[in-house]
């Protein structure tokens, strides 16, 4: 064999099929489409969509709730922390959120750490996280160690100061206004 002699497999390569190009090619005319109406033009997306009626997704009831304030932490169990100490992932006494993501045992949590006493500690840590229940604090100050949680004002807290500073300067220039109008 000589490479002027190399070729691909038989039926490797297949010709595309050109719609609308004449009748003696079976895909003449209407391009496979079928005759007429929205379907055959180009541009249509009518998925679910049923003729004026109302589609069956929105006739459906909905059930369930998605709370929009809901709180994303990343949680961690204390069995999961001691393992990654005795393979050596873990070194550090003081553990935050940064710690716990470089050793692989949180993923995500915009919202921080929680911890959960899931498992045994034998190791004194000092934790700095965004919550951690009752059994796991119990457990780590078993253990030697600390669980620090610090006070974060919720957004909704800022909002509601920052509002009452609006309606302050807000009176205190009306009353200005009045003032002036007066003198």
């Amino acid at each position: 064999m000589k490479l002027n002699e190399l070729t691909d497999n038989q039926g490797a390569r297949h010709r595309k099929i050109r719609v609308g190009r004449g009748i003696g090619s079976g895909k003449g005319k209407t391009g496979g489409r079928g005759v007429k109406g929205q379907k055959s033009r180009e541009g249509v997306s009518i998925n679910g969509f049923e003729g004026g009626q109302m589609p069956l997704h929105m006739r459906i009831p909905k059930r369930g709730f998605n709370n929009i304030f809901a709180k994303d932490y990343a949680e961690v169990n204390l069995g999961a922390i001691q393992k990654a100490i005795d393979s050596g992932k873990l070194t550090a006494t003081d553990l935050t959120q940064a710690e716990l993501n470089a050793a692989g045992l949180t993923r995500g949590g915009k919202d921080g750490v929680r911890l959960l006493g899931k498992g045994e500690l034998k190791a004194k840590l000092n934790f700095t996280v965004a919550g951690a229940s009752k059994g796991a604090i119990e457990a780590v100050q078993k253990a030697g160690g600390t669980v620090t949680i610090p006070e974060i004002v919720p957004a909704a807290e800022k909002a509601k100061a920052k509002y009452r500073v609006v309606q302050k300067t807000r009176a205190a220039d009306k009353e200005a206004k009045k003032a002036a109008a007066k003198a």
